[in-house]
């Protein structure tokens, strides 16, 4: 019997171990006979896994964020590993398992973190953009430190909000050196609270698994929530109304496609490059996490969210 990590497991392998289950569902076959859908997590990544013909007690006693003792084998299903689960328990206090074990995290600490992205407010010379992003950024630091960006897709781990404004703010300061008409006041307040609206959007526990989106997460999402801060908090505060407006202006414009959530385009040049940078790490964080533990000159499975596409890992080093 193998053990192994989620990022090694290769079809044919018969694997068992401890796994976290991040989310189950309840599915119907086409002959009407139920199964459990369930993504399987580790530190090192997730896995699709499927137990066949499940019955009502196994409906109820598997949820989302529990560990559980599996055995099954790898396979592959349209390109992509999967698991077939043959035996199932939950995990007991005599397995002696630490959950934070099995879960994904940011690869720098969050109080690290945090404290690199405060040196970059206090780049900001305008007060008033100075004195919001202040504000909004320590009022919500509790959340900011174990919050994902999202409940799946890129920086989905604990600390992953954190990670992504932290790489993103690097992009934008060199960015800024090419790009000398930019407003780097606006730029760097725009990417630090673009997505600080994910921490009301989403319910996350203090491991950073997301257990659904909050009700007004839903009905308005992360971008209308973001603005309403903004508003808000500007009127409190006395910031002058262009300067809010603007920084309302970027978050509302940062997805720039109508279909993902923005109503309206970039119209300044700071909110179009934020649009960017957000997706070049978004993009470069899924391209990471599609390549760790697969071998030079091999391919990854295919990654949904980067169009299917299946990555290749080359073997030519810098030297």
């Amino acid at each position: 019997m193998e053990v192994k990590k989620i990022n090694e497991f290769v079809v044919g392998d018969y694997i068992e171990g401890f796994f976290l289950i991040k989310s189950v569902n309840i599915k119907t076959t086409n002959n009407n006979k139920k199964y459990l859908d369930i993504t399987l997590s580790d530190k090192t990544g997730e896995i699709n896994a499927k137990m066949w013909d499940c019955t009502e007690e196994d409906e109820s006693k598997y949820k989302d964020n529990c560990m559980i003792k599996i055995r099954g084998n790898v396979t592959e299903w349209q390109g992509n590993n999967q698991f077939k689960i043959d035996r199932i328990r939950l995990a007991n206090d005599e397995d002696d398992i630490n959950i934070e074990e099995y879960v994904q995290a940011a690869p720098e600490d969050p109080k690290f973190m945090y404290g690199e992205i405060l040196k970059y407010i206090d780049k900001i010379k305008n007060p008033d953009i100075n004195k919001i992003t202040s504000h909004v950024f320590k009022e919500n630091k509790d959340k900011l430190l174990y919050y994902p960006a999202a409940k799946s897709n890129h920086h989905a781990i604990r600390s992953g909000l954190l990670y992504h404004i932290k790489r993103m703010l690097m992009t934008a300061e060199k960015l800024s050196e090419v790009y000398l008409n930019i407003n780097k006041d606006f730029l760097f307040a725009g990417v630090i609270l673009h997505d600080v609206a994910k921490i009301y959007e989403m319910d996350s526990n203090e491991l950073g698994i997301v257990s659904d989106y909050t009700n007004e997460g839903q009905l308005l999402g992360h971008i209308i929530q973001g603005i309403k801060i903004i508003d808000k908090e500007g009127e409190k505060l006395g910031i002058d109304r262009e300067v809010s407006m603007l920084l309302q202006h970027m978050i509302l414009s940062h997805h720039n496609e109508p279909e993902f959530g923005s109503p309206k385009r970039p119209m300044i040049p700071e909110a179009e490059l934020l649009h960017y940078i957000d997706m070049i790490d978004a993009r470069m964080y899924d391209m990471e996490k599609a390549l760790e533990g697969i071998e030079p000159k091999q391919f990854s499975d295919r990654v949904w969210v980067l169009n299917n596409r299946r990555l290749y890992k080359p073997a030519v080093n810098e030297e």
